[in-house]
């Protein structure tokens, strides 16, 4: 019953990941070829009847925008405008910094703190946590999940000598949880090994 119980929470978790970005981006593409279909109305005259003209050119259109887009983001000027548009635009949305620490830690790609794993000293014993973020003071902020649900729990401030960082993959992670804790063992492994790394 419990591996059954896992095997959904998962199974659902994963697929939400996936298909809430790609409803989202397809929505939202739809709305720019539905926005310019006036503009290319002129233009889709021209084509043979048999051909979707307004439907392809808007797509094209749109297509070549996010292309454009994407091209001046990879740019240093475009980078600097990236940053400053998610500074003073995105970061103010409640809950934005959180998910796009976790999507870049869900893609491998993140090389800041947020999300990362890590075991938390608690009264009863060690507590698998993620560093959401750190203080200038070296106090953390950090998230306990519940088990086996990873995205629900409890954000705590505690003192940094409490929470040991691990070099382990996200993912990794988020396994033990969903799994009642099964492979904690190497995490506390991970700990043992780090602090041997870091004795005098």
């Amino acid at each position: 019953m419990k591996q059954t119980l896992v095997f959904a929470t998962k199974a659902l978790l994963s697929g939400l990941l996936i298909i809430v970005p790609v409803y989202l981006a397809i929505l939202l593409l739809l709305k720019g070829m539905g926005s310019i279909v006036g503009l290319v109305k002129p233009l889709a005259q021209l084509m043979p009847e048999w051909v979707p003209a307004e439907t392809l050119l808007s797509l094209l259109i749109v297509l070549l925008v996010c292309f454009l887009v994407g091209a001046a983001v990879l740019t240093r000027p475009g980078h600097s405008i990236r940053d400053w548009i998610e500074k003073e635009l995105f970061e103010k949305i409640p809950g934005y910094a959180l998910l796009r620490g976790l999507a870049r830690q869900m893609a491998g790609g993140s090389r800041d703190n947020v999300w990362k794993p890590a075991l938390l000293e608690g009264g009863e014993g060690l507590l698998l946590a993620f560093i959401i973020e750190e203080f200038a003071d070296g106090r953390y902020t950090v998230f306990v999940p519940s088990i086996p649900t990873p995205f629900a729990g409890a954000a705590y401030v505690v003192d940094g000598k409490r929470v040991h960082p691990l070099d382990v993959p996200f993912a990794e992670a988020l396994k033990t949880v969903s799994r009642w804790g099964a492979g904690a063992r190497d995490l506390v492994a991970a700990m043992d090994k780090q602090a041997l790394k870091g004795a005098p």
